[in-house]
């Protein structure tokens, strides 16, 4: 076996886990897909600035090392314990030197495609996140994790399961609210309903000869009418799933922007993601895996195992990037998580062991990026957690509940993330269109009687437009206020600039 395998192998638990995983998750396709049969219909497109977002969330199993996603340069003691695995500081004479982003934190070789989206203000790098959980087990950091809840141990749904649960469907019609690009449903999605897990969106149907699918088809569909819900709906839905996915040419797919998605099976899940969001068929999440980050041995941080799953994630996000936020983009947002970092000092077998404080990435165009954002602890010895391990300053609930609230539009967040009492970190941007005082996503003379209402009796343009705060869309010369001020360059935008005016 190679290095390069056998350190992405990771620890015996680790394998155990990806074995429990798959047959946890297949365990539960029945659950998650009980569904009525309704007919699939295409959503209308949506604008961009809207108050509901798809969640893309990708999970990096294995636990990956967010000391070398996103480097601490600054700190002198990350250089003293790890003297061949620290990414050289961003003046060094290296060719892999960091690249700068604030002074103090940096991006690895293997990340700089993520550089426009941070340059951009489209991605955000949250440091020193994580779980209370301080077990350092995978199968334990991950399931709670996933639950949204460390440490309890009776919870059986996944947080984002409970969120699609809790809120009406994007589109009432929608045959398919959740893909798990997966065989089997990750525990975030268990309890979510119309979800299924699909590993190839491009491959979903009956396999053999294609001269006897229908026929096949109808053979089934005859069978399972025969029998009771709930049996019969699953039936019914799946095969309409495979229906609805037929008519998206995941294989003919021509990216925008000039993206190039990675080859490999990442990189043909986060393409064929962006094929399904942009079909506009109703999903509103959509869950996916990169696993190999258990890097004992031989860790590979320039060439090699992380070096390689680094370029696998930067690039198919860079992609995901220029494809779905070109132009009016999409309402898109993208998280990524992994169960806990590593530990700050290098081991004697070239790689790192199991930690607690890591990193989460956030890419949108309503996510508040262009930074790295941190409450950070210091790596000295007096500031790591146990003594060992970066500490977790920002607790992972708090940024998922905020995207929750402020991108899924869901603000029961007790039911999301159950004895929890979130604090938002400020990852998310309000989304709001100058001069839109109705808030029906465009400007025009329809916003003429709101904005009048609105400078005349603020209370009653409440009550009428719930939610549409004018401090914010009635603020049009930018000078962080709504007053008569704004009338004249209002009437502009109307007359002038065809409803711009932003």
């Amino acid at each position: 076996m190679s290095d390069a395998v056998r350190g992405a192998c990771g620890c015996p638990e680790y394998r155990e886990l990806s074995r429990r995983h798959f047959l946890a998750g297949a365990g539960g396709i029945s659950l998650a897909a009980l569904a009525p049969a309704w007919l699939p219909r295409v959503a209308l497109a949506q604008d961009a600035c809207t108050d509901r977002d798809v969640l893309v969330l990708i999970f990096l199993r294995g636990a990956a090392d967010g000391l070398t996603l996103c480097v601490p340069h600054g700190e002198n003691a990350y250089y003293a314990a790890r003297p061949t695995l620290a990414i050289p500081r961003p003046d060094d004479a290296s060719p892999n030197r960091a690249t700068d982003l604030d002074g103090f934190f940096g991006l690895p070789p293997a990340m700089t495609p993520l550089l426009p989206a941070y340059q951009s203000g489209h991605l955000l790098i949250a440091h020193a996140t994580g779980s209370t959980d301080a077990s350092r087990s995978h199968f334990e950091a991950q399931r709670y994790m996933e639950v949204g809840d460390p440490g309890n141990d009776a919870l059986f749904t996944g947080w984002l399961g409970r969120h699609l649960l809790g809120v009406a469907p994007l589109n009432p019609a929608s045959i398919l609210r959740a893909v798990a690009i997966n065989f089997g449903v990750q525990q975030s999605l268990i309890s979510a309903p119309q979800t299924i897990p699909i590993p190839d969106l491009d491959a979903f149907g009956l396999t053999g000869a294609a001269g006897t699918i229908a026929a096949r088809n109808a053979a089934i569909a005859d069978m399972y009418a025969a029998v009771s819900d709930p049996l019969r709906a699953v039936a019914q839905t799946t095969q309409q799933t495979i229906d609805l996915l037929n008519t998206i040419d995941f294989a003919g797919y021509t990216p925008a922007g000039g993206a190039v998605y990675p080859t490999g099976a990442f990189g043909t899940a986060l393409r064929s993601t962006a094929a399904l969001i942009k079909a506009e068929v109703g999903v509103e999440a959509v869950a996916v895996d990169l696993g190999g980050w258990d890097t004992h041995n031989n860790q590979g941080v320039f060439t090699g195992t992380m070096s390689g799953l680094m370029d696998q994630l930067s690039r198919g996000l860079a992609a995901m990037h220029a494809d779905l936020f070109s132009g009016n983009g999409k309402n898109v947002t993208v998280v990524v998580q992994s169960e806990f970092g590593r530990r700050l000092a290098e081991n004697g077998s070239f790689g790192s062991d199991h930690g607690h404080g890591n990193v989460m990435l956030l890419l949108g165009k309503h996510i508040a990026g262009g930074r790295v954002l941190a409450n950070w602890p210091g790596l000295s010895s007096g500031q790591l957690f146990e003594g060992r391990d970066l500490e977790v300053t920002i607790d992972f609930r708090d940024i998922l509940a905020e995207v929750v609230h402020e991108r899924l539009a869901n603000a029961d967040l007790a039911g999301v993330f159950p004895g929890y009492s979130p604090t938002f970190p400020g990852v998310t941007n309000s989304c709001f269109r100058r001069g839109d005082l109705n808030c029906d996503g465009a400007v025009n003379n329809f916003d003429i009687d709101p904005f009048v209402l609105a400078i005349t009796h603020p209370e009653a343009h409440a009550a009428a437009f719930p939610g549409c705060d004018p401090t914010r869309t009635g603020d049009i010369n930018g000078d962080g206020l709504f007053n008569n001020f704004d009338i004249d360059p209002f009437t502009d935008c109307l007359v002038n600039r065809d409803g711009n005016c932003d």
